[in-house]
């Protein structure tokens, strides 16, 4: 296993308040979150980290999903904070599951977004992404419209090459993108896998919000998850993609605020 990794964070709410950790998923940043957070502002402490290799956190080839669970260890111990509700998306979710699983009494609430403890097939799918992503000729781009009309062909989804766009900045004349994609195309095995070893269970207050036409939760991911979390509640939004918290906020928070309100 890898050293631990000081993350990048972002924080807001009330400072003494109780505390919500928001894990975003491949390809995000703690920034995703921003908008969904501010409702639980005024009551909560609320902290968004940049995982290992994303937003503005230090990269590092290794990208097991315990040692990204450690990451956020660490930075509960570096704000002394004894336990926190714990929400994660896609890759996120996979790290709140391997923290609740590995240290189950720093986590209070858990809510996981549109996966399971799985082991997933898509890596010709985010394979094609990244090298999508490597093959854009930055040196042609003027602008983040120059990107997203030349990503156009190999990722038709405005909204995903939205998305992935926010990882493309400026540094000095040119641009650049601020996440590892050789990295994280070497990590994609870990990222598309499951350990072995986080069993359970973990016996909090757990919520699976999935998205009603994604893939990513089906009826035979269910007994790996009632494995690990028997208090699991499933809550599917029909009509809903991958990107739950973003193609359906109201609904992800009403989830979220009956996920918290949970005696423990």
């Amino acid at each position: 296993m890898s050293a631990v990794i000081t993350l990048n964070e972002q924080t807001l709410g009330r400072d003494n308040g109780p505390v919500l950790i928001m894990l975003h998923g491949l390809y995000g940043s703690g920034s995703n979150w921003r908008s969904v957070a501010k409702p639980f502002a005024d009551n909560y402490r609320i902290i968004l980290p940049d995982l290992r290799n994303h937003g503005r956190s230090p990269h590092h080839p290794d990208m097991d999903y315990r040692s990204i669970a450690r990451d956020v260890i660490a930075l509960l111990d570096r704000h002394a904070i004894d336990s926190a509700a714990v929400v994660g998306h896609s890759m996120g979710g996979k790290v709140a599951m391997a923290l609740a699983l590995m240290a189950p009494e720093r986590v209070s609430h858990l809510m996981v977004l549109d996966i399971a403890p799985v082991i997933y097939a898509h890596k010709s799918e985010q394979g094609s992404v990244i090298e999508a992503l490597q093959a854009l000729d930055l040196s042609r781009i003027e602008s983040r419209d120059d990107a997203d009309e030349a990503l156009a062909d190999a990722i038709p989804k405005p909204l995903v090459r939205q998305f992935l766009l926010t990882n493309l900045q400026r540094s000095g004349d040119d641009w650049t993108w601020r996440i590892p994609l050789a990295q994280l195309g070497d990590a994609l095995p870990s990222l598309l896998d499951w350990p072995s070893e986080l069993t359970g269970p973990w016996l909090g207050p757990a919520y699976f919000v999935y998205g009603g036409a994604s893939h990513y939760v089906q009826a035979s991911s269910r007994p790996a998850i009632d494995a690990r979390f028997p208090g699991a509640r499933y809550h599917c939004l029909e009509g809903v993609g991958h990107w739950v918290h973003a193609q359906a906020p109201a609904a992800f928070i009403e989830q979220l605020k009956d996920c918290l309100a949970e005696s423990q």
